[in-house]
């Protein structure tokens, strides 16, 4: 089971700050899914740091993501981690059984 939390920014209009992914679905490198939403946050986490320089508190291990956007920089990346959002989310629909979305506000 892949568990992907969505943050939201505090006190706001529901504006995306973040996302926090770990687990694995079946094999070990063998999971179309597990490889989908890895790739995504990937991608998500790659354009907000390289592309837009935005300085996010990322942690990454086995299993693991967590990209956390603060301040001022969240507009900045509120169309990336929008986009990221709907894709986790028609995953999830494809995928209930492997994939759980929890949404939650960003404690900074």
């Amino acid at each position: 089971m892949v568990r992907v939390e969505l943050y939201s920014a505090p006190e706001s209009d529901d504006s995306p700050a973040g996302f926090r992914v770990s687990g694995h679905t079946g094999v070990r490198g063998e999971s179309i899914v597990c490889a989908a939403v890895s790739s995504a946050c990937y991608m998500a986490a790659n354009t907000i740091t390289e592309i837009l320089h935005i300085d996010a508190d990322i942690s990454v291990s086995d299993g693991y993501m967590s990209v956390i956007v603060s301040g001022d920089d969240i507009p900045k990346a509120n169309a990336i981690l929008a986009g990221l959002r709907l894709h986790m989310e028609q995953l999830a629909q494809q995928y209930p059984d492997q994939i759980k979305l929890k949404f939650s506000e960003v404690h900074q």
